[in-house]
């Protein structure tokens, strides 16, 4: 079986919630998963896997700038070998923006870097306002009242899809032995 790195970056701590339900699957399959964190001091050797998945969740419409970095280095890395990419987002609470050419910051995202790749997933993230500071919980209810979403400052609400996470951990695990690009 292959050797995968599922490296990712967060910002509230959902994003290795994520990480952790598709290393559980594809290590189920067989394969040896080890799971990263990518911090602007982190350093990755992708090429000493077989198989790699970067995910990365997103604030205020951008991924952090170290996502874009990793895979711009790693670019060649990345095309060499079955990899994929998946972002977690608000915006993605809602099923019709749940994949690459209908969720506006992931289809951004990937017309700013080199790396095409071959499977990407769009997750519901999670908003969790007494965990935020003053002006994040009043920025992300301001816009959560603009898109129609949550505003009660005393909730957690989580938006992600398990089945859909499944669905791309599976996804994976088959396409592991295929190059992708």
């Amino acid at each position: 079986m292959a050797s995968v790195l599922i490296v990712y970056s967060t910002i509230d701590g959902h994003t290795p919630e994520i990480c952790a339900r598709i290393c559980k699957h594809l290590a189920d399959k067989g394969h040896d998963v080890s799971l990263a964190e990518l911090t602007a001091d982190s350093t990755h050797d992708l090429s000493a896997f077989e198989a790699v998945v970067i995910g990365a969740s997103i604030r205020y419409g951008k991924h952090r700038p170290d996502v874009a970095k990793l895979i711009e280095k790693e670019i060649e890395v990345l095309r060499s070998r079955p990899s994929a990419f998946f972002s977690v987002n608000a915006v993605a609470r809602k099923p019709e923006k749940r994949d690459a050419e209908t969720n506006p910051y992931v289809r951004k995202f990937l017309k700013s870097i080199s790396w095409q790749p071959a499977l990407v997933g769009v997750f519901g993230g999670k908003i969790d306002y007494p965990k935020y500071g003053t002006f994040d919980r009043t920025m992300i209810r301001f816009i959560m009242w603009m898109t129609k979403g949550p505003t009660d400052p005393t909730g957690t609400f989580e938006f992600t899809d398990w089945d859909q996470v499944d669905r791309f951990a599976e996804a994976f695990a088959a396409g592991i032995g295929n190059t992708q690009s």
